[in-house]
């Protein structure tokens, strides 16, 4: 009986694999998205953060002041300046993507700082084309004007004869001793690359898998795999997912090592804690796909509904926005994504290098996922033996 059913196994692993070497769309959507993305993440953050990002200037009023608050906004690590003539032109480049954002300095605008009646700069920002240049290139722009209002408070205090110390106690009354505790660098790449790859991962997971199991059914080709797999739907199932669950395996571990190796990104806690991690991860996400598939045997939409999934799942995963602000609802609805799992694990190992007591029952949630095709696998041996929905 044994030996029967490892033969079955293995004539349907033979099967996925002949399908993988046929159809390129399998190591596209696996092998290539994520090397493509590793490598493209990994180098957009190599230095931390982006440098040198285009801000433009409009200067209408060209006074020493003016000129001294644009050297100094240039001198910025962040920020490269880019001057024009007039707001419309700025706009346009602004709008074409080529600036981040602009500033612009009033006419009389020296004038109105030597007689204390304010003056008013205006700031535009595109916050959506990127939103991470948009938000940094806003945060230099508004670190300068602090700046530069504060040096000018110290001339006009230093003019009416006021000494230094209190100069400093007019200017800043409150200064902020900050120490980043698990990013002390401020490195994006640090915080941002560990969970977007993984997200990334999951969504190829999803996206490949579903189509995999799908693709049986709109091709016509599920009778065949039952007999390969002896007319078991557990046996068709899971000779099916085996390959995918070693490629998406060793990815997700090759992603890590080189993060954690070769880039040399901190983590407190084990690599070893978080390989395990990830392989529940890859259960997790192969189980919700065929799950999918079971509930709507029709891949174009059990494709969508993965993939519409896999884009809640970035959402709710709580690296992007606090999950414990949302409305209770949608605090509950973020249980349902082994990513959020996930990056509780990855917050507790890599971040605080709380240990594995700390972090245990997350893993057992994302493991939980792996009974869903059971609960569904009668109506998803239904579909494959009689081919009774729409293949379009």
């Amino acid at each position: 009986m044994k030996q029967r059913l490892f033969h079955n196994l293995d004539a349907v692993i033979r099967r996925e694999v002949h399908l993988m070497r046929r159809r390129p769309v399998y190591l596209l959507g696996s092998v290539g998205v994520m090397t493509v993305l590793t490598v493209f993440l990994l180098t957009f953050f190599g230095e931390g953060l982006p440098q040198n990002l285009p801000i433009g200037v409009v200067d209408m009023d060209n006074s020493s002041t003016s000129r001294n608050f644009v050297r100094q906004l240039d001198a910025t690590q962040l920020g490269s300046v880019v001057r024009f003539g007039t707001v419309t032109e700025a706009r346009k480049e602004m709008e074409t993507g080529r600036v981040c954002s602009f500033i612009v300095i009033p006419e009389r605008f020296n004038e109105e700082i030597l007689s204390n009646r304010c003056p008013k700069m205006g700031i535009y920002v595109n916050t959506m084309n990127p939103v991470i240049g948009g938000s940094l290139s806003y945060k230099d722009v508004l670190t300068m004007v602090n700046l530069t209002a504060g040096a000018v408070q110290r001339e006009v205090l230093r003019a009416k004869g006021v000494n230094e110390r209190e100069i400093m106690g007019r200017i800043q009354p409150i200064v902020v001793d900050a120490h980043m505790i698990g990013n002390a660098p401020t490195n994006y790449g640090y915080y941002l690359n560990n969970m977007v790859l993984a997200t990334i991962l999951a969504m190829s997971i999803l996206l490949v898998v579903s189509y995999a199991v799908g693709s049986e059914l709109k091709y016509g080709t599920s009778r065949h795999l039952l007999a390969r797999s002896g007319d078991s739907i557990v046996t068709a199932v899971a000779g099916k997912l085996i390959p995918y669950t070693i490629l998406f395996t060793v990815l997700g571990v090759s992603v890590q090592l080189i993060i954690f190796g070769f880039m040399h990104y901190p983590i407190r806690g084990s690599i070893g804690w978080m390989i395990l991690a990830m392989l529940a991860m890859v259960l997790s996400y192969e189980a919700v796909a065929v799950f999918i598939v079971s509930l709507v045997p029709t891949l174009r939409l059990s494709v969508c509904i993965s993939a519409l999934y896999s884009v809640l799942g970035f959402s709710f995963a709580g690296y992007t926005l606090p999950i414990g602000s949302l409305p209770a609802g949608l605090q509950g609805l973020s249980m349902v994504f082994p990513l959020r799992y996930y990056y509780q694990i990855f917050v507790r190992e890599v971040i605080y290098g709380a240990g594995f007591a700390t972090w245990w029952p997350y893993l057992v949630a994302m493991l939980l996922f792996i009974f869903l095709p059971f609960i569904t696998s009668k109506r998803l041996y239904g579909a494959y033996k009689y081919q009774n929905y729409p293949r379009n």
